[in-house]
């Protein structure tokens, strides 16, 4: 399994002069639950070299098990140091990709003309394509080969518009990830804020939150076999 984890490079939050980036817990999870099946997992980001991570993501109150592993992980962090620059990857090479949430992606992947068009190719190779939490903020402008939405008429989830105002920053992203795949004509659903919550449709797997994350990799794993 050679699978593309893609990354933001985005550490603005808006104009608030807080940082942002990924989200450790979705990246991590599924890094080492594929690493742990034997996967072969490469790094990108938009600009390559060391991806930003959202630091309330490196707080106690959002550690997790993997979170723990992965900050006593030297391989893993010099991964995170060093990821690979985006336009240079060939979809051809890999079986699947996976984008890690965080507020990052909302200012950089979802206008990224190369990570736009890596996904319409994976997506068009009926390859799996997965997302966690603000991730599915990538598949804004992707579209199918007929130029609709991606997600439109596919079930999608993925960060709440209440789980965004939970965090106070409904006023500071520039898009609602709700409102944005529901726009786009997607079938959204989710659970309460906070909960464990994926949905796969076709090669499309979405999660919620953080939380999600675990069911996600899951649902990609599956989807490989």
């Amino acid at each position: 399994m050679n699978i593309l984890f893609v990354l933001t490079s985005h550490d603005q939050l808006g104009d608030t002069g807080n940082k942002t980036g990924f989200w450790v817990e979705e990246f991590a999870n599924p890094y080492y639950t594929l690493l742990d099946k034997g996967a072969k997992i490469t790094i990108a980001t938009p600009k390559g070299g060391a991806a930003p991570i959202d630091p309330s993501s490196d707080s106690p109150d959002a550690a997790t098990e993997d979170t723990d592993r992965y900050n006593k992980d030297a391989d893993a962090k010099e991964r995170i140091a060093n990821t690979k620059v985006l336009a240079d990857i060939n979809p051809n090479d890999f079986d699947a990709v996976f984008y890690p949430g965080g507020h990052g992606p909302l200012w950089d992947l979802a206008n990224d003309e190369t990570s736009i068009a890596l996904i319409e190719k994976f997506n068009s190779q009926q390859k799996p394509i997965a997302f966690v939490c603000h991730a599915p903020a990538a598949l804004k402008s992707v579209k199918n080969t007929d130029g609709s939405p991606l997600v439109k008429g596919k079930k999608v989830t993925g960060f709440t518009n209440t789980e965004e105002a939970a965090v106070q920053l409904t006023d500071i992203v520039p898009f609602l990830v709700e409102n944005m795949l529901t726009e786009n004509g997607g079938i959204y659903s989710k659970k309460e804020d906070w909960a464990a919550y994926a949905i796969q449709d076709g090669n499309l797997i979405t999660g919620q939150n953080p939380a999600s994350s675990a069911l996600v990799a899951e649902k990609l794993i599956e989807s490989l076999k």
